[in-house]
């Protein structure tokens, strides 16, 4: 399958696919493709998985699309301002990535729900106590929102991240909390009381502008209602 991803600051991908190729889409991923790709709605695992996909913040039921009878093409368009980032699976190298970030896959790569098993960190971390955790051996398209910076972590090294920034994370890295110091620096640095941690080794994918935040700025600009 060959893909190339178009568009800014609203993206898709473009998957160019030959006859019997797969890829799947969460519900209602689709944006266009030639008429020879045949749908199969499926909860892609059983029920188990479809409620797990629903409590990350994904459709319940996922759609793949074969291209059948010849080479075909579909369009998967992504839903927020930001970019859309490829990422090859690998066994072994599984990967924990922020919630509704799922765009596409191929059928070797297996989403499931990842429980962050910190109290503090889910609680505290800003990207809750759900994640999405990939495993399997294939290719992933995932949503992020803005720019996407990486960063390879050594072993041991840290960084410190603002709530919603991390998109994206080896799974060998771990995820804690830190707490602000210094009353002033809480009250009026703008930055909370929290702020993750993610410690290496492994790699890290952040994003220039969280939906949150950017909710978070309109919302200022928006006349307030009178009912």
């Amino acid at each position: 399958m060959r893909y190339e991803i178009k568009g800014a600051p609203f993206p898709a991908v473009v998957c160019y696919m030959e006859n019997g190729e797969q890829i799947i889409t969460e519900g209602g991923g689709m944006s266009w493709m030639s008429p020879n790709m045949e749908m199969k709605t499926t909860t892609n695992g059983g029920i188990g998985k479809a409620l797990g996909r629903m409590l990350s913040r994904d459709k319940m039921f996922q759609n793949i699309y074969t291209s059948v009878g010849g080479n075909g093409m579909i369009g998967i368009a992504s839903s927020f301002p930001g970019e859309i980032k490829a990422i090859e699976v690998k066994p072994g190298e599984d990967i924990i990535c922020q919630k509704s970030s799922f765009l596409a896959s191929t059928p070797g790569v297996d989403m499931s729900v990842h429980f962050r098993k910190k109290f503090s960190s889910g609680l505290f971390g800003g990207e809750g106590f759900i994640m999405q955790k990939f495993s399997g051996n294939g290719l992933l398209f995932i949503e992020v929102d803005g720019t996407p910076i990486e960063y390879d972590l050594a072993e041991g090294q840290q960084i410190l991240i603002d709530t919603g920034h991390i998109v994206m994370m080896s799974a060998s890295c771990k995820m804690d909390v830190k707490s602000v110091s210094g009353f002033k620096n809480v009250v009026f640095g703008g930055e909370g009381l929290f702020n993750t941690v993610v410690e290496g080794p492994g790699k890290i994918i952040l994003q220039t502008m969280p939906v949150s935040k950017l909710a978070g700025t309109l919302s200022s600009y928006l006349p307030m209602s009178n009912s």
